[in-house]
């Protein structure tokens, strides 16, 4: 049975000790053509996201809205290193960056056997230091968030060890997209969104990491309405997904707990704040954001 309220909704009723009735949700900026990959700098106290048409990754902070970088390579997904340094997909030059504290830009992957990667999308890093992303071929299918060009390796998701060691670690997917690991590194989240311009599959798969590596492959949970783009976890093990309504929680068991409702589809999302309890969601052309009785967990 479900309970609801103007900007959530409790399937759950376990979800109802996550939301905070007197905590709405934000419009926190708007003017954007695609906005994706917020990332949370704690230590500085701002997000960084992605505005990909636009060719730009934006800064929002106790100071307002102001550019970071300008243009960008199209930049998509972020995430920050075990240094805290910022790693960033490139649709543009499709390749994988390290932003390092002079500002300098180190390539961590652009090829993989020789070929050229596709357009990486998102990334996450692990316990481990090795970082881990997803190559779908969003970015060149046309011309609005990159550059239109053949692909030339199948859409993957690869893990680059800390020494520098590219491995395609899973290659039976069609477009992977967004991927998140449980707070114990034990599974390893990675959204299907299928191929450009064919809705099948859409679905968020779980991996086995008991190996180190990807294993035993299933269908976790399948968004409705919309698909799964984005993901982040909780500190206990709950899954936060976008979607074409808003964000929706998903139980570590892969069922359905609750929504948050936002007036646009919803690309992805990051924990941040104070204490890791603000969720703060990218959602087409704006910036949102609402605080939660539950804090992130995936790093940073």
């Amino acid at each position: 049975m479900s309970a609801s309220a103007s900007w959530f909704e409790i399937v759950d009723p376990v979800f109802g000790h996550y939301v905070l009735f007197n905590a709405p949700l934000k419009k926190l900026a708007e003017g954007f053509d695609w906005a994706e990959g917020p990332v949370w700098f704690g230590d500085q106290q701002c997000l960084l996201f992605s505005d990909i048409p636009n060719d730009r990754i934006l800064r929002y902070g106790e100071d307002g809205l102001t550019t970071f970088r300008q243009p960008a390579n199209f930049a998509n997904g972020h995430t920050r290193d075990r240094q805290g340094r910022l790693i960033t997909c490139e649709h543009g030059t499709r390749r994988v960056t390290r932003t390092e504290w002079d500002g300098t830009i180190t390539v961590i992957a652009d090829s993989y056997q020789g070929k050229r990667l596709n357009s990486p999308n998102d990334v996450v890093v692990s316990r481990d230091g090795a970082i881990w992303f997803t190559d779908p071929h969003y970015g060149i299918v046309s011309d609005y968030e990159g550059f239109k060009a053949e692909a030339e390796l199948s859409c993957s998701v690869y893990r680059v060890d800390p020494d520098g060691t590219i491995q395609a670690v899973i290659t039976d997917m069609a477009c992977p997209n967004g991927l998140a690991f449980s707070p114990d590194e034990s599974r390893l989240y990675v959204a299907d969104t299928g191929r450009a311009f064919h809705a099948d599959p859409q679905h968020i798969l779980s991996f086995d990491m008991g190996t180190g590596r990807p294993t035993r492959g299933s269908i976790f949970h399948k968004i409705e309405p919309g698909c799964a783009d984005g993901i982040r976890v909780d500190n206990e093990g709950n899954l936060w997904s976008s979607a074409r309504d808003g964000v929706h929680c998903i139980a570590p068991d892969g069922h359905l707990m609750g929504k948050i409702f936002v007036p646009e589809v919803v690309s992805n999302l990051c924990f941040g704040g104070r204490a890791k309890h603000r969720l703060f969601i990218t959602a087409t052309t704006g910036l949102y954001s609402v605080v939660l009785n539950r804090r992130g967990a995936q790093w940073p």
